[in-house]
């Protein structure tokens, strides 16, 4: 199986050298085969945050190695990460972001826009991701006029918009009641298994979890 995402001995210390360091990632080790979700476990302030954010991109390690698609991505400069988050990497998040004064549809379009796709060819796929989780019906109605569910189904939405080839989510059903949970989880599940991408999803659910292909735990930093 050919791997989306390979990190070896990554570690991330806040504080470094100075009273009060906190040593959050120990060496982690871990790889995503393509098209599998994988859960990541652990209590609050445990690193979850921070390893997806390592992952995706979005913050550097002190030590250790990131490979997206077969490709390294340690100590690229700024620009070359940022264009390589947004190519390859798809991010949800426990609350939704969404941008208020836009439509459903049209926050499901803006990340295709700045990723330099045709604003028609931008409408079609975000209809369809809509039409994918069930909200194609709401695509005109701008967040405030949505339930939390129909939020993050659009979340959901806009972080697959560019399709990428990872998908990183952190607590994405944390804010929503069991039974809208479990729906939109399994929204979330279906668009993930039909683009064939990889998912690193950060719960807290065991349930959800258990649905997932594989659990892995992060403990004391270290990745089990």
């Amino acid at each position: 199986m050919s791997e989306t995402l390979r990190l070896e001995g990554v570690s991330k210390s806040y504080n470094p050298g100075r009273p009060g360091e906190v040593q959050v990632l120990r060496g982690v080790n871990l790889a995503l085969g393509r098209g599998e979700v994988v859960a990541l476990v652990a209590p609050s302030g445990a690193g979850k945050s921070t390893l997806l954010h390592i992952a995706g991109l979005l913050d550097t390690a002190d030590a250790g190695r990131i490979r997206i698609g077969g490709r390294e991505m340690t100590g690229l400069p700024d620009a070359a990460r940022t264009e390589a988050r947004r190519q390859a990497v798809g991010f949800v998040y426990q609350f939704h972001h969404l941008l208020p004064e836009f439509t459903a549809l049209e926050n499901v379009v803006l990340p295709q826009l700045v990723n330099g796709v045709s604003p028609q060819a931008a409408q079609v796929r975000a209809r369809r991701l809509l039409e994918a989780v069930g909200v194609a019906d709401r695509a005109e109605h701008r967040p405030a006029q949505l339930s939390g569910g129909q939020q993050q189904r659009v979340a959901f939405c806009r972080g697959l918009a560019n399709a990428p080839q990872l998908l990183l989510a952190d607590e994405p059903t944390g804010n929503l009641d069991p039974g809208t949970s479990d729906q939109v989880f399994a929204a979330l599940m279906a668009l993930v298994r039909e683009s064939g991408l990889s998912a690193l999803i950060a719960t807290h659910n065991l349930g959800l979890a258990a649905r997932m292909d594989r659990v892995v735990r992060l403990d004391q930093g270290w990745v089990v």
